[in-house]
């Protein structure tokens, strides 16, 4: 294979792909808690679980800005590769959507699953879930695909200092959006404002942004001030404020938890995905201290990073898109059960189900699909020498601009 066609030299951080898995599940459990039957002590503390979704666009930015950063990737790779990365499975996943829905009896809107297949669905209120509701937030991805290559090059010519006044911006981009809800039109309108708020891409974007502002610093050396478990109790915490946050105020209400669940919680993810990948790339760096003792060097970077959270992190794409087309059917042919006992083996039956399904597909649709077809679109990767090399500074390419200011610590 000719260097042209070789696929990018990325640095791995297992314990992000783990991270997936337990995003997921809190999705999976916020749906299960929602939509099925809620079971007592997890029910509380998943019913905000949505916010996982606010994970994972975090995670995206920060995953492509560590990625693509130093990578002289034309854009129409990069959009050539991100769409065979998810539009096979989405595809997928929206048939057996519709397929589910048609089958129990339910009614498709037809021009809402239109849009949703090229992923539109998000932008209008009366589409938002149409088709595969889960997929309501690729739409949102593929937002933050097209704006990648302009937003990168200008992080990357950005001072440490100036990184740091980006990330504020962001956080605090996701406080005005939820402050916003008391403006009459939206306070007086739970749909309107959730929509707005909670699905519109452009409400999300700032969270995107957040992460890849995180992953160039991170790149560069930055690392955060609080260790992976000390972010995962905050999460926890958080969690638990929101199970009070409910008791005293109703989501109809616009200073209610339910969209402050998901705009509010980005810099604890942001948190805890810097801590993560800072601790994977320390210890799988080529060079080490002299005083680092050599087998701590090669110890895995915890429980994260092993082979099963690894494995279940890649199956967690597949399992977000298909997990409610399973609770549906389980919901269909077991019913709904009142009986804590019969909602938990209902439970336990929709995420085998469900996570079975999710492994079947990526290892025999999924990941091959994208082997396939992912070498024959246009160009292909182009590693980039490093800052000493100029680079373009058209939205036309992944890569920095050479700045010495870029690299300052």
């Amino acid at each position: 294979m000719s260097p042209a066609r070789t696929a990018p030299q990325r640095d791995r951080l297992p314990s992000l792909t783990g991270l997936r898995f337990w995003a997921a599940l809190l999705v999976v459990l916020y749906h299960l808690s929602r939509e099925y039957r809620p079971l007592p002590w997890i029910s509380p503390l998943a019913w905000y679980g949505r916010d996982g979704v606010t994970f994972f666009f975090v995670l995206s930015g920060f995953v492509l800005a560590w990625s693509y950063a130093g990578a002289a990737v034309p854009a129409r790779v990069f959009y050539w590769r991100r769409a065979v990365r998810i539009m096979p499975l989405h595809l997928l996943a929206t048939g057996l959507a519709v397929a589910v829905s048609l089958a129990l009896g339910g009614v498709v809107p037809l021009r809402g699953v239109l849009l949703s297949l090229p992923l539109l669905q998000a932008w209008a209120r009366s589409t938002a879930t149409a088709g595969n509701s889960a997929a309501w937030s690729l739409s949102a991805e593929a937002w933050f695909y097209l704006l990648l290559p302009l937003l990168l090059p200008f992080l990357l010519r950005r001072r440490d200092r100036g990184l740091a006044v980006l990330g504020t911006v962001a956080c605090g981009c996701g406080l005005l959006l939820w402050l916003a809800g008391w403006y009459g039109a939206l306070a007086g309108s739970a749909g309107l404002r959730g929509w707005l708020l909670d699905y519109l891409p452009l409400s999300r974007t700032p969270q995107f942004v957040l992460g890849a502002v995180v992953g160039v610093a991170v790149k560069r050396g930055w690392r955060p001030p609080v260790p992976v478990g000390a972010a995962v109790a905050a999460l926890l915490l958080w969690h638990l404020a929101l199970v009070g946050w409910h008791d005293a105020v109703p989501d109809s209400r616009w200073y209610g938890p339910y969209s402050a669940s998901q705009l509010l919680v980005a810099p604890l993810f942001a948190a805890l995905i810097a801590a993560a990948a800072g601790r994977d790339a320390d210890a799988t760096a080529p060079t080490r201290p002299a005083t680092t003792d050599a087998t701590a060097s090669r110890r895995p970077p915890g429980l994260l990073a092993g082979a099963w959270m690894r494995r279940l992190g890649h199956w967690s794409f597949a399992w977000y898109l298909v997990h409610q087309s399973c609770m549906h059917l389980v919901a269909a042919t077991y019913g709904t059960p009142r009986s804590h006992t019969g909602v938990l083996l209902g439970w336990l039956l929709v995420l085998v189900l469900s996570l079975a399904l999710a492994g079947t597909l990526y290892t025999w649709v999924e990941r091959p699909i994208e082997a396939r077809i992912r070498g024959r679109g246009p160009g292909a990767y182009t590693p980039h020498p490093g800052p000493s090399v100029p680079a373009a500074r058209t939205p036309s390419s992944l890569a920095p601009t050479a700045s010495p200011s870029s690299r300052r610590r």
